[in-house]
């Protein structure tokens, strides 16, 4: 019975693609599967290890950013604020936040920025940017982005997070502050039914400000483009299940009389790494929900991508030359690849797998903006078919070192030349703008495409 019941699961949950069912059971499946890849991504261990090592980054990075938060923040008279907003991210460890923050801020009161030189400055800025280029880098682990930001952009966009983040923050927990003490609010709380609505909004408040933050972090750090709506599902998702986390960590850190008896004084620390690490992890669990929702083909049971033999590879290069080529006749904008993967159908990370193969053998060259735009790199007219379908062969060819020379193995040989021969005279040096303008007239620009969109087509 119990094998029947978990078949049926499997197969209301598998069974159907999403774009076949109708609206409430297709959101009910596609949040089925999501629970079903978010653990697998647990048990696999690579979001996990990416969370403990972003917790050792923070506990050498914190104090160089809190100072630069600090002094930034005294230019404003508001720096005083800095240790609320850290003891309320340190609120779940329980009596010693207070304790630690204190700590923390004392660290960060003794350093002087002004002081510090040339080389103290510059240590203080490495430490700060490489907390924000580890989480980078673990969102683009994520999203499948293998180029990060520039060394221009980093040190640009980084600067921007630092300068506009803490007033963000501040900002927030201010007007929260100064509404809940306002005398009229306190005159309207009062009043019923009005009391208890401002006492929901006020429990709600702080998932919809972390939710918020979330999102503009998941829409921020990969270097990507991402969609909005994605990325506050992904928001939503992180900033609910962090708040939750919070209140149940912080009724685990005031009954843990245990860990406190094994490990006296240091328990506190050993409260503040497995935070650390379930903030983090949190983080990128989140960042994957949006990747998901935006690439709803990865939502499977299997094992992604799948692999591709050498026949779909020759077929799917030869589909992104023809495509990139067509463009570039049409004198239009370059294809980006995530839109070059939806518009041919394929498997996102196929296509960036070619995409870099040809860039390497020189027949392709991605623009300088940040929306991964290809161009071809030598001319189309003298560029042949023939010489796409040997790159993409050599990019993966072994070297078999002292083959034995016998009969067999020199008809296969043979046999080999034979069929390369008769592919070469059946392509009869066709070019790829020969093969990119055969269909010049009716190759359509592929519109927007919305998250909605692309959960009707995932299997």
């Amino acid at each position: 019975m119990i094998r029947n019941l978990i078949q049926q699961g499997e197969n209301w949950v598998w069974g159907t693609p999403p774009r076949d069912l109708a609206a409430p059971r297709r959101w009910a499946v596609i949040a089925a599967r999501l629970v079903h890849v978010l653990i697998r991504d647990i048990f696999d261990g690579q979001i996990t290890m990416r969370a403990m090592g972003l917790v050792y980054t923070t506990l050498l990075s914190l104090v160089p950013l809190l100072a630069l938060s600090f002094s930034l923040l005294k230019a404003f008279g508001i720096h005083n604020a800095l240790q609320p907003v850290l003891l309320r991210f340190l609120a779940p460890i329980g009596d010693g936040a207070t304790e630690i923050a204190e700590t923390i801020i004392g660290f960060v009161e003794n350093i002087k920025v002004g002081v510090l030189g040339v080389v103290g400055l510059g240590l203080l800025l490495y430490g700060v940017i490489s907390l924000i280029q580890k989480v980078e880098g673990g969102c683009n682990y994520i999203w499948q982005v293998r180029q990060p930001r520039s060394l221009g952009r980093r040190f640009s966009e980084y600067l921007s997070v630092l300068i506009v983040g803490p007033l963000v923050i501040l900002s927030a927990t201010s007007m929260t502050a100064s509404v809940t003490s306002n005398a009229l609010v306190q005159q309207i709380a009062a009043i019923e039914p009005f009391g208890t609505t401002l006492l929901l909004i006020g429990k709600l408040l702080p998932f919809f400000l972390y939710s918020a933050g979330f999102t503009f972090l998941f829409l921020f750090m990969p270097n990507t483009r991402v969609r909005l709506l994605p990325a506050a599902a992904g928001g939503m998702f992180s900033g609910v299940l962090w708040q939750t986390a919070s209140l149940a960590f912080a009724g685990f850190a005031s009954g843990a009389s245990n860990v406190n008896a094994i490990y006296s004084s240091f328990a506190l620390l050993i409260f503040l790494l497995i935070w650390l690490y379930v903030s983090w992890l949190i983080m990128l669990l989140g960042c994957r929900v949006a990747f998901l929702l935006q690439h709803p083909e990865q939502l499977n049971r299997g094992d992604y991508p799948p692999r591709l033999g050498a026949a779909r590879e020759e077929s799917l290069a030869l589909q992104i030359m023809a495509q990139i080529g067509h463009r570039y006749i049409g004198a239009r904008p370059p294809w980006q690849q995530d839109e070059l993967a939806h518009y041919l159908h394929a498997v996102p990370a196929h296509v960036y797998d070619i995409v870099d193969r040809l860039t390497r053998a020189g027949l392709l060259a991605e623009t300088g903006s940040n929306d991964g735009g290809v161009l071809p790199r030598r001319d189309i007219d003298n560029l042949t078919v023939e010489t796409v379908l040997d790159a993409v062969r050599a990019s993966k060819e072994i070297l078999i070192v002292a083959p034995r020379e016998d009969r067999v193995q020199q008809r296969v040989a043979e046999t080999l030349r034979q069929l390369q021969d008769a592919r070469a005279s059946a392509l009869g040096g066709m070019t790829i703008r020969q093969l990119a303008a055969g269909g010049a007239e009716t190759v359509p620009s592929p519109a927007p495409v919305t998250p909605h969109q692309q959960a009707e087509e995932s299997a």
